[in-house]
């Protein structure tokens, strides 16, 4: 499983936007195909919110990608 880390400068960042910034999808449009298809877990559990917070701390899989998201600094 490829592992990234991605550096949030905000206070979150929406599923379907993460997906698409890493590379893992095309579009925000097909991140969010993917969350519907149940592609996608946050912290292990499954995350059918296309639109989900993201936060740092949390751990994004989907398609043997594993994105660790951490605090920009």
């Amino acid at each position: 499983m490829e592992t990234t880390t991605f550096a949030l400068r905000g206070d979150f960042i929406a599923l379907c936007d993460l997906l698409k910034t890493e590379g893992i999808a095309d579009s925000g449009g097909q991140g969010k195909v993917m969350v519907a298809e149940g592609l996608v877990t946050v912290d292990g559990a499954l995350e059918l919110r296309k639109t989900a917070k993201i936060r740092a701390g949390q751990t994004v899989e989907c398609l043997g990608h594993k994105i660790q998201v951490v605090n920009f600094s």
